[in-house]
């Protein structure tokens, strides 16, 4: 059961966070589904912002990119009601507020790959991207979207 896993890590799911623009937060179509851009919200601020290694290190990143996997877990528990319907987690794509010569994204990264793994075992196991950008929505540190699989009642 996901929601054990998630008290055993000591992770209580948000409510989850509204969107900051012109979008919806998750789209299910057939048995996948696409959740939008999660940023290190919590309770409506950004948590953590700015540029990785010029105003927070790479440790806060990493949170922040876990952060950013617990909000879009939210989004799925709102969508499905029960995140045991999740069958595999399929993509995960990651954006790295950083400085230009900042070559480290998949490194902050692995903050929202890891929490993945711990959570889901190896139905977390994800293919992904991690890239650098030089701005974010709100000056986030990290975004993070996923692409999940379900169960097909």
């Amino acid at each position: 059961m996901i929601e054990e896993k998630l008290d055993k890590l000591g992770i209580t799911l948000p409510t989850p966070p509204k969107p900051v623009a012109s979008y919806i937060p998750v789209v299910k179509t057939g048995n996948l589904i696409f959740v939008s851009g999660q940023i290190p919200i919590i309770d409506g601020k950004v948590a953590y912002s700015g540029k990785v290694t010029k105003d927070l290190s790479i440790e806060d990143a990493q949170r922040a990119a876990r952060l950013c996997v617990i909000n879009a877990l939210a989004q799925l528990k709102s969508e499905l009601q029960n995140l045991d319907k999740i069958s595999k987690i399929v993509r995960l794509s990651g954006f790295v507020n950083s400085p230009p010569d900042f070559a480290e994204q998949p490194k902050v990264i692995n903050g929202a790959s890891d929490l993945l793994y711990d959570i889901f075992e190896k139905k977390g196991q994800h293919t992904r991207i991690a890239v650098g950008v030089s701005s974010l929505p709100l000056n986030s540190a990290v975004e993070v979207d996923l692409i999940v699989e379900i169960n097909v009642d």
